[in-house]
């Protein structure tokens, strides 16, 4: 259960992220409803948290016919039917996933999009590239995977992944090699700032590292020391490092899968200063369980500050760990705070 103080804050904003988390028990009517429910909100004085619809029946309430609380889990239940047909077939049409969930399409594709932040469609192309990803891998061949990831034809592989992989199928394929990263290491007042870019855009931004973690990262790049060409970009860096949290135009190159992609994305969302436990990215990201797996995402992220991943914290409030010591973390907020 949430602390009382996020589930008060959840109930005014009528925050769908938090359906399913607990319900909302109304003593002076005898109803609960869901966090988000539409109905006018009672005096705090009147309310009380449940965990679940059941334990709020226990005490003695029935459910909200407005909001209709108890359908939240089959509402999470018909997402991971229409999630497991995707994944068998992804050709299912938004009509028969409406079909085989009991609900109408309309309806369903709100379902969906408020449970995974993307639309039955849009989620089954998300899966072919990602798939397309771990394809080309493992295929010796680029149109062996383009098709062992669903695509009828190598001409919609590449319009569907366009601006995506951040290099073609064949540089993904073989781990990068033949690209150009340019690099540098920059004195910042954080700490010593190793930033490199290609001709896309930054690819890594990482403290208190190297020409070696660097080609860790990249081992099948060719790495560069950076020229004249890249000073512009490299200048925009580094005044974004001393000064977090103010909005700037940078191209990024980063590769990831489906999931990281929107961890990143809703990283970015977060506004400057503010910060997120696992927990809510997670929810932001559609799947409330996906702690550990937000975890990694943060994880793998090379590029630090631009994406900001110092803004995710624990729980309880405390920092958590950083891969460049909480000092650094600490710092960025303080600053992000002070633009605020």
């Amino acid at each position: 259960m949430i602390a009382v103080d996020e589930a008060w804050q959840a109930v005014l904003g009528r925050d769908r992220r938090f359906d399913g988390r607990f319900v909302t028990g109304v003593l002076t009517t005898g109803i609960y409803c869901r966090p988000s429910c539409a109905a006018r909100h009672p005096a705090r004085g009147n309310v009380r948290f449940f965990a679940s619809g059941a334990d709020a029946r226990e005490a003695g309430l029935r459910p909200c016919k407005r909001c209709r609380p108890d359908d939240v889990a089959r509402d999470e239940a018909a997402v991971l039917a229409a999630i497991e047909a995707i994944k068998a077939g992804e050709r299912a049409s938004l009509e028969e996933l409406a079909v085989i969930t009991g609900y109408s399409p309309a309806h369903f594709q709100r379902l969906f999009k408020r449970a995974t932040g993307l639309s039955p469609a849009a989620y089954a192309r998300a899966l072919r590239e990602e798939r397309a990803r771990d394809a080309l891998v493992r295929s010796q061949r680029v149109t062996d995977a383009i098709y062992d990831a669903g695509y009828e034809a190598p001409s919609r592989f590449y319009k569907a992944m366009e601006g995506k992989l951040g290099m073609n199928a064949s540089d993904w394929r073989n781990g990068g090699k033949g690209r150009v990263i340019h690099w540098d290491v920059i004195e910042t007042s954080l700490a010593p700032m190793l930033v490199a870019a290609t001709e896309r855009g930054v690819c890594c931004l990482a403290f208190n590292e190297g020409e070696d973690e660097l080609r860790a990262r990249f081992p099948m790049a060719d790495l560069v020391r950076a020229g004249s060409g890249f000073r512009t970009l490299f200048d925009e860096v580094t005044r974004a490092v001393e000064q977090p949290g103010v909005l700037r135009d940078i191209p990024l190159d980063v590769k990831g899968t489906a999931f990281q992609q929107r961890v990143w994305q809703e990283l970015r969302r977060i506004p400057p200063g503010e910060t997120r436990s696992y927990g809510e990215l997670a929810a932001l990201v559609g799947n409330p369980k996906a702690c550990r797996a937000v975890g990694g995402a943060n994880g793998a992220n090379n590029i630090a500050v631009l994406i900001p991943c110092h803004r995710v914290i624990q729980a309880d409030g405390t920092l958590g760990g950083y891969a460049y010591g909480t000092q650094i973390k600490s710092e960025l907020l303080k600053r992000e705070r002070a633009k605020g």
